[in-house]
């Protein structure tokens, strides 16, 4: 696969990099509206219809005001290195997707090439090595604000990237075994069968958590924080220079999307029942498939800002240094030992990584339906065993408070209306009244 790549003529090469370019600008315009669409959908509002039909040119508008807003550069600011730093944040994001096929060999004007600008047999480890620099942009656009919570963003960047990026890479390293190869045409080609998402689906659990966590998106957006650090690392900033931080976030979306479809879904190849379909692989149609792959990405991504809150600092430590790398770690034992036993012959026991696969699944599930069961029978809250009741009208309100256990969800929380504490009244204060002696009152 390989061999096809260094040989295309200057004007296709350019060609080829402008549509690269041309792609990631118009999607985050387009996932910008989308976001907002389908989060009022979620919400129960409306969202952006007001500029352009139903609002569609609620993004284009929106970057034509950052760019035409006045640049404000504070006193006290690292000048150079402030300008600097929405650059390093997002030239990587896009020199990333320079190894990310898109398609099968096409003809263009009559020259058979790849829809892929280039690739090599490290291409993973490239896009690992570029994406990484880009953590730089937020570090030091905190450092050279010269404010402290703009620098407080920035250090919690570098501690989540770290975090993410080994338990990232080590979900890599499942597919680097199983597909023989690092190039990312190459691991597209060994999927033309089955897709490694059935074969390796707890590095794909894996690489999806940490894909959230490395693109700083929620529940995952701790360096920017906005209820505790103002706005995170870009608070000094207005703009273009802010603009270019909110593109490098939603290009970094789209560039782990796009290599979550590589190395989990296929690739370009078409989803079943599609492929049944002798030239769903071959022409252009590749290109609509992986653009539809990369597309329900980003809608997870809308999904889980618009459905989880923010997790705390130690919960998101802990799930990435005692959850992801130690699971990461015994999957990747259990991955080799299948490749050995392939090489020497025994090609059947590659059946047990689609067994664990399952499981794994099963199990997920079986963790989140306890979760949600368990949070439907916390006290408060209506359940089939104890069904809510409305009071008679005649009497209103209840005349007991409601039972109220501060501890139940692990960390106190206040009491909602008509829910007391339990426990003595503390020396010098008034015990607190009933929902029916305050109603008497």
């Amino acid at each position: 696969m390989i061999a096809g790549f260094g040989t295309d003529p200057w004007w296709l090469v350019v060609g080829k990099a402008v549509a690269v370019f041309v792609f990631l600008i118009l999607t985050p315009l387009i996932a910008i509206l989308a976001e907002r669409k389908v989060m009022a959908r979620m919400q129960m509002r409306v969202g952006p219809n007001r500029v352009g039909p139903g609002g569609m040119l609620q993004s284009l508008a929106d970057g034509v005001k950052l760019a035409l807003k006045e640049g404000i550069v504070p006193k006290g600011v690292d000048k150079p290195i402030y300008l600097l730093a929405p650059v390093i944040a997002a030239v990587p994001a896009f020199m990333a997707f320079a190894v990310i096929p898109f398609g099968p060999e096409v003809s263009i004007f009559g020259t058979r090439t790849p829809l892929q600008l280039t690739d090599f047999p490290v291409g993973v480890l490239y896009i690992l090595a570029v994406t990484s620099v880009g953590v730089y942009g937020i570090v030091l656009a905190g450092w050279a604000s010269g404010s402290t919570y703009p620098l407080l963003g920035g250090l919690r960047s570098t501690a989540q990237v770290i975090s993410y990026e080994i338990a990232m890479g080590l979900s890599f390293t499942a597919v680097f075994l199983y597909a023989g190869t690092m190039s990312t045409s190459g691991i597209v080609a060994a999927q033309s069968n089955t897709w490694y998402i059935f074969l390796l689906f707890p590095s794909f659990l894996i690489y999806v958590t940490s894909m959230v966590g490395e693109t700083n998106r929620a529940p995952f957006d701790l360096p920017e924080a906005e209820g505790e650090l103002v706005g995170g690392f870009h608070t000094e900033y207005s703009s273009l220079n802010f603009a270019m931080f909110m593109l490098a976030e939603y290009v970094n979306m789209v560039t782990v999307s796009a290599l979550a479809t590589t190395l989990f879904m296929g690739g370009w190849h078409a989803p079943f029942p599609l492929s049944l379909w002798d030239g769903a692989n071959s022409g252009w149609w590749p290109v609509l498939w992986f653009t539809f792959k990369v597309w329900g990405f980003l809608f997870v991504f809308i999904w889980l800002r618009a459905t989880l809150p923010r997790l705390r600092y130690d919960q998101f430590m802990n799930l990435g240094w005692k959850v992801l790398i130690p699971v990461s770690l015994v999957w990747i034992v259990l991955v080799a030992a299948v490749r050995a036993l392939r090489l020497e012959g025994y090609g059947s026991f590659a059946f047990a990584l689609v067994v664990v696969s399952v499981l794994v699944a099963v199990l997920v599930a079986a963790l989140l339906w306890r979760r949600s069961h368990r949070r439907a029978e916390l006290p408060g809250r209506p359940t089939e065993s104890r069904p809510h009741v409305d009071p008679p009208p005649s009497d209103p309100l209840p005349s007991d408070p409601l039972p109220f256990d501060p501890m139940a969800g692990g960390f106190p929380v206040p009491p909602l209306p008509g829910q007391i504490l339990p426990g003595p009244t503390p020396p010098g204060q008034t015990p607190p009244k009933s929902v029916k002696e305050r109603s008497d009152a």
